[in-house]
């Protein structure tokens, strides 16, 4: 009787259980260059309720159309219940070929279910239509109403020049979710220096051409040419999920969007692109060039300075030079000059204070270290500082007043010296006299080559000579190779500062957090990969990553961790501590990530 009771009770368990699963599918496979299909994440189950936190795949090689659109079914046979909720995506092909879609996940209760990774076929289709329409809107009628326009203070400039570009977000149209990043601008002839603007959009009107447009600046940078000649900014791309109004007048479409307070239509993901910049850069003039310019250009002041002018010989006497004002001082050479005879000089320590608000700017301070061998009157003649103001179209040379320094004959660094510090009496004469009695004198029975203490005390400095000179031999290497040198100290720099803006976490500053933050992750990804600054992409920093052998999911993940770090004043989290430690904790563990598989 019990076992029947047990059956029945297992029978009517199995019919009400419903096994969880979560999977991914296409509406078809292959799909033609220029057609779009739909890909779903489908959660199935009793409980869709208690489903959390879906998290898309990245997709790479792929433009979103439409998404994530959401859809939930329910069903009851034979009394047991089941439902599902699909996340789709309507999705572009970029090119032909062979591409991977990764894994969706989802956490249910507790746990975290992933599906499978999906490989799409592109062929070769037909040609690309005209215009493609959503929602009985063609895109450029959503082109005429929300654009990025990127805008330069000037189209001419000589090669050290700074020059600003800004690209400003215009819209008429009802955004409806998060943007992302497509595509950032490439400077490619530029070094440049992001400019600081508002952690969050703040919109303001703007009308062009009798239109009214809300105007959001998105990103600020000040750029300066290392190369002569005709340059180009590449577009900076950006996905905007914007909301497509239902179609009611077909004549004045845009205005009856405005006019309705609820603004419900289809949200529609759209790619919106800044046109190209084109620059024009002068060389300097070689014409009354002086002897001492090293390359400045701006609007400087120079001065110098030391902090004694009398001493003694090796004492050190600090050198110090200032130079502040409104040009590229993170490039800024230190001036050269001489040292009169009997002076050493070591490597100065260089200190720079950069001003990023509209026009780069600061202080570049330079100390050396001079020490003094022979006693007597010195003089270190003036030193002279020059650079190009673009403004006047000349060079300006600045020269400091001269330094004369007394140096007197300090004490003796011999054993004399020393022994009297230490309180040990000069002996009254010369020679000592020659021992004759021996009688206190034993002879030891055991020989100290036999003591195993002999033998280290003997082979530690030689072990310690060896190691030095590899020690030696590698920091030559390194000093030789600048590249090799950021390549092995890219992961230490990175470590100190993603430190420092935990710091700046815990006082709750976050635009000095996100600002310290953003510099450790992308120094980290140039030094790591040898890319110039000036030619940094996300895009190039992924395939180099996978180049080198790293898993494609991690270099999806550096790429999507870098574009929410260049844009974070974007997520209306922004503020949230919470956020603010997750992200940190992101991005350190994608460094560490990149550290263990390069290693391997």
């Amino acid at each position: 009787m019990n076992r029947i009771i047990l059956i029945i009770f297992l029978f009517i368990n199995f019919q009400f259980t419903i096994a969880q699963s979560f999977t991914a599918s296409v509406d078809k496979n292959p799909v033609a260059e220029n057609e779009r299909f739909e890909v779903s994440f489908t959660f199935e189950g009793s409980d869709i309720n208690s489903i959390r936190n879906f998290s898309p795949p990245s997709f790479q090689n792929f433009r979103i159309l439409s998404g994530p659109n959401q859809s939930t079914s329910m069903q009851i046979i034979n009394g047991a219940v089941s439902a599902s909720r699909t996340f789709s995506y309507i999705l572009l092909p970029n090119s032909v070929g062979v591409f991977t879609i990764g894994s969706a996940s989802i956490e249910f209760k507790g746990q975290v279910l992933k599906t499978e990774p999906l490989k799409i076929t592109v062929v070769k289709g037909s040609p690309k239509p005209k215009e493609e329409e959503v929602a009985g809107v063609s895109e450029s009628e959503i082109a005429k109403n929300l654009f990025i326009r990127a805008s330069v203070d000037k189209n001419r400039a000589y090669i050290g020049e700074q020059l600003t570009v800004t690209y400003k977000l215009y819209t008429r149209l009802n955004i409806a979710a998060q943007m992302s990043i497509s595509k950032l601008p490439q400077y490619n002839g530029f070094w440049a220096e992001e400019l600081e603007t508002s952690r969050t959009l703040s919109f303001t009107t703007e009308v062009i051409d009798g239109k009214r447009y809300s105007v959001a600046v998105l990103k600020k940078a000040a750029l300066f040419p290392t190369q002569v000649g005709k340059l180009e900014l590449t577009p900076f791309e950006l996905a905007v999920p914007i909301e497509i109004p239902k179609k009611r007048n077909p004549n004045n479409i845009w205005d009856s969007f405005f006019d309705d307070p609820f603004r419900r239509g289809e949200v529609y993901q759209y790619n919106a692109k800044s046109n190209i910049v084109k620059i024009d850069v002068l060389p300097l003039p070689e014409e009354n060039k002086p002897a001492s310019f090293k390359g400045a250009v701006g609007k400087f002041d120079f001065s110098a300075s030391i902090d004694k002018s009398k001493t003694k010989t090796n004492e050190p006497i600090t050198l110090k030079l200032d130079i502040s004002g409104v040009g590229n001082i993170s490039l800024l050479q230190p001036p050269d000059f001489e040292l009169p005879v009997g002076f050493e000089k070591y490597e100065p320590k260089t200190n720079d204070q950069i001003n990023r608000l509209n026009k780069i700017g600061g202080v570049k301070t330079i100390e050396y270290l001079l020490i003094p061998r022979i006693s007597g009157t010195r003089e270190i003649k003036p030193i002279l500082f020059s650079y190009f103001d673009p403004d006047v179209k000349r060079y300006i040379e600045l020269k400091s007043n001269p330094f004369y320094i007394t140096i007197e004959q300090g004490d003796s660094a011999g054993s004399y010296y020393i022994a009297q510090k230490e309180g040990v009496k000069q002996l009254g004469t010369d020679i000592r006299f020659i021992k004759t009695n021996f009688n206190d004198i034993k002879k030891r029975d055991e020989h100290l080559i036999a003591k195993p203490v002999f033998w280290l005390v003997t082979g530690l400095p030689l072990i310690a000579f060896i190691g030095l000179i590899g020690w030696k031999r590698k920091q030559d290497k390194l000093s030789g190779n600048i590249q090799l040198l950021k390549y092995q100290r890219a992961e230490k720099i990175a470590k100190s500062k993603f430190k420092k803006a935990l710091k700046f976490l815990e006082a709750g500053n976050s635009e000095a957090y996100y600002s310290e933050i953003a510099q450790a992750f992308f120094g980290y990804l140039e030094d790591k990969l040898h890319i110039p600054k000036s030619e940094f992409t996300l895009d190039k920093a992924h395939s180099l990553l996978i180049e080198k052998g790293i898993d494609i999911q991690l270099a999806d993940r550096m790429k999507a961790a870098g574009e929410k770090c260049e844009f974070i004043r974007f997520a209306p989290n922004a503020g949230a501590s919470t956020a603010m430690k997750e992200f940190y904790d992101e991005l350190l563990n994608i460094v560490i990530d990149i550290e263990k598989g390069l290693d391997k």
